[in-house]
């Protein structure tokens, strides 16, 4: 069984995509091999060229560590010391391989279940993307234990995918794709498109992973479903084919397609529409037109006051003087923090509070508009 079982079909509409790489398509005899990364690499290279983005979510700290030191045994407490031997090594092979400034992020399930710690790590992506960087993302093994761990690099890929507001999680496998019984079955066959994962589907990708790898074809389809529920589509393909890597440079996958359940954003503005609010934000006409007329982020000049006591990461009302609220959005900053940057420029944020987490108090993407038209344009 290999790739040229899969149907060419074309790849969902992307501008932003996750891309996991798993251990066994990294390590080799010496410590972590380029034969199969380079590849997607290069890929990686010619997504940005097209003004795409792509966050990688790589494995291969612990095989990387193996490489460096002499231990035996499988322990949980050994692969958290390999991983942290591994990690700069990890960093260092991938930074070879593109031509750009690449960076470690290391995140627990801890990291992105509190609020707060989330959108650190969601500003903190999204700084390095418009840097231009390529952000390199592992799970933190030196320190998760077993209730915080996400448990593999394709579930921590699919919590990455909704994490940055991804269109599309790309996840490289050493097999062509899903089939319906284990590749090695002669009766096997390919399934290049999965409307839903069903109970079925999860039976028959239940088989074992590889000697490197955490995960089989199983723990994919998992993640899968995962990015499905937030509004992401997920392809799975061959890493190993450069053919079949060389074909997504033109949108074409020969792999398996899981489908999206439902749209991303209208998910997620659903929820902000709806979430309780703990303060709210009056702002002035110029603020009201530019998020309402150009899609616009909430910067603090355009910020008259702030009433409540929200912070960082809560859900806020934003309106003109005491009209009803035409937006909500989740606050970049808390009240008192907001109050002291009120009417000033961005670039005054990190002199007046000593810090910054972004310029500005509600970024385009944590907004919705609520019935804006019925607002008029008048100064406040």
């Amino acid at each position: 069984m290999n790739a040229s079982d899969f149907t060419a079909q074309p790849l969902p509409t992307w501008r932003r995509a996750v891309l996991k790489v798993g251990s066994s398509l990294l390590a080799g005899e010496d410590g972590l091999d380029p034969r199969h990364a380079g590849a997607l690499a290069r890929f990686i290279e010619h997504a940005r060229m097209q003004q795409r983005e792509i966050v990688l979510v790589s494995s291969g700290a612990v095989a990387a560590g193996r490489h460096r030191i002499a231990a035996g045994g499988d322990s949980l407490v050994l692969r958290q010391a390999l991983a942290s031997l591994g990690q700069a090594a990890l960093v260092t092979f991938w930074q070879q391989l593109v031509d750009r400034p690449v960076a470690q992020v290391l995140l627990t399930h801890d990291d992105l279940r509190n609020r707060r710690r989330y959108l650190n790590a969601r500003a903190t992506l999204r700084e390095l993307l418009r840097l231009d960087a390529l952000p390199v993302i592992n799970e933190n093994d030196a320190v998760a234990v077993d209730e915080l761990k996400l448990g593999d690099n394709d579930n921590l890929a699919a919590a990455v995918a909704s994490l940055v507001d991804a269109d599309l999680l790309l996840i490289a496998t050493d097999i062509g794709g899903l089939y319906s019984a284990h590749p090695r079955d002669p009766a096997a066959q390919a399934i290049t498109r999965v409307e839903a994962i069903t109970p079925e589907l999860l039976q028959a990708a239940s088989g074992g992973a590889g000697t490197l790898g955490t995960g089989g074809m199983r723990t994919k389809l998992d993640a899968a479903a995962k990015a499905g529920a937030a509004g992401i589509a997920t392809a799975l393909f061959c890493g190993r084919d450069p053919d079949v890597v060389r074909a997504l440079h033109d949108e074409v996958l020969h792999g398996t397609l899981v489908l999206a359940q439902g749209d991303r954003l209208r998910a997620r503005k659903q929820w902000l529409r709806h979430a309780p609010s703990s303060g709210r934000l009056h702002v002035d006409a110029g603020a009201f037109a530019a998020l309402h007329r150009q899609g616009a982020s909430l910067l603090p000049g355009g910020v008259a006051s702030a009433e409540g006591e929200f912070r960082r990461g809560d859900v806020v009302e934003i309106g003109v003087e005491d009209e009803p609220a035409f937006a909500r959005g989740l606050a970049q900053y808390g009240a008192n923090e907001v109050r002291r940057i009120a009417r000033r420029h961005s670039n005054e944020i990190e002199a007046i509070l000593g810090f910054r987490y972004g310029e500005s108090v509600v970024h385009r993407d944590d907004l919705v508009l609520i019935d804006a038209t019925s607002h008029k344009e008048t100064s406040t």
